[in-house]
């Protein structure tokens, strides 16, 4: 008993913060809670992932086109890739055997090997990439086209686009359910999230929101999907099982970016126009608490503990520390702030890593 860690002692491990006027990663002793080294990348990042397992972080740097590593151990930078002229974003595979990078010149989807941080790949594209997501057991990716109004469903075992779902308005991020078996789609000109089914690409329903879904958010195990956009001071709950909007609930002043905790089930909200965060209980929908932020909250990480939400604040150059056990219900809904740490010029991304 006498051995176990304190509460709020800190996580054992870092935060890698993507600096993208910074160019360069700061790496954050989630312990000491204070950047320990900035390693400089020599392009801006805008996102970076970790890999689970081995001391390997990664960084896209997408006006250069380049995928770099970072040792999490040693804290420097390991090499770099040039996969293509410029990018669009980047996601890690769910075996962690590959980086899949969103290309807008050229048009593809890239498969880099994790391993040996190498082109193994590539997926022709019909159009201008805006998102793209993986189902969770690898075998599928979906790309959004934006403007276009398209989706492309791609079969990732054999590299080739299985079909092009047409929607005709302009869309926004796309989302595989935990399943598999259904896509999501923020339909941004008519404020709706559209639902396909994966096999086939028909649509499944159309479901109507409050807002612009400009951000989504799912509950840890799926059973919720949280839509925050332009249109409402306020978070739209849905139910993308049952294919049904459950709720809107107001959620502090034009709220953003979201990440949910798990035991306890939290939802953090972003509100850069106030510069703080709203809390939310996912199980009985309702307000716990604010906490105060940096400027213009951008960003939101949970701890792999689910002890911590780092807040990354894009114009005070900051890290924002919200300790998840000190937040309560109270009459003040005011949350306390855990800590601050500079972090550098414009933190836009942030993976966790345990050591």
């Amino acid at each position: 008993m006498g051995c176990r860690p304190k509460r709020g002692a800190g996580f054992p491990g870092y935060a890698f913060v993507a600096n993208e006027e910074g160019q360069a990663i700061a790496a954050v002793d989630l312990t000491a809670f204070a950047v320990a080294r900035h390693i400089p990348l020599g392009a801006s990042p805008t996102a970076v992932v970790a890999h689970p397992g081995r001391p390997a972080v990664f960084a896209l740097t997408p006006r250069a086109g380049w995928v770099h590593e970072v040792d999490a151990d040693a804290l420097a930078h390991r090499r770099r890739t040039a996969c293509c002229a410029s990018a669009v974003s980047m996601r890690l595979a769910p075996d962690a055997r590959a980086l899949w990078v969103l290309a807008r010149e050229p048009r593809q989807l890239i498969r880099l090997d994790s391993n040996r941080l190498a082109v193994e790949a590539r997926l022709p594209l019909g159009g201008d990439p805006y998102d793209v997501d993986l189902s969770l057991d690898g075998h599928r990716a979906a790309v959004s086209f934006g403007p276009e109004g398209s989706i492309a469903i791609l079969d990732l075992e054999t590299r080739k686009t299985e079909r092009i779902v047409r929607l005709g308005k302009a869309l926004g991020a796309v989302r595989f359910q935990s399943n598999g078996r259904s896509l999501l789609a923020a339909n941004l000109a008519d404020r709706r999230l559209t639902i396909l089914d994966t096999a086939s690409g028909r649509v499944v329903t159309h479901l109507p929101l409050a807002v612009r879904p400009d951000n989504l958010c799912f509950k840890s195990d799926g059973g919720q999907l949280f839509v925050t956009g332009e249109g409402m001071d306020a978070v739209v709950i849905v139910y993308p099982y049952q294919t049904e909007v459950a709720e809107t609930v107001l959620a502090g002043r034009a709220p953003g970016v979201m990440a949910a905790s798990a035991a306890p089930d939290y939802l953090f909200v972003a509100n850069p126009a106030s510069n703080n965060v709203t809390i939310l209980d996912i199980e009985t929908h309702k307000v716990l608490a604010a906490a105060p932020a940096g400027a213009e909250p951008g960003h939101i990480a949970i701890t792999p503990d689910n002890q911590y939400a780092l807040v990354l604040n894009r114009r005070s150059g900051d890290m924002a520390v919200i300790r998840i056990a000190a937040i309560t219900a109270k009459r003040t809904k005011d949350a306390p702030l855990f800590t601050m740490i500079p972090v550098g010029s414009k933190p836009v991304s942030v993976a966790v890593r345990g050591v």
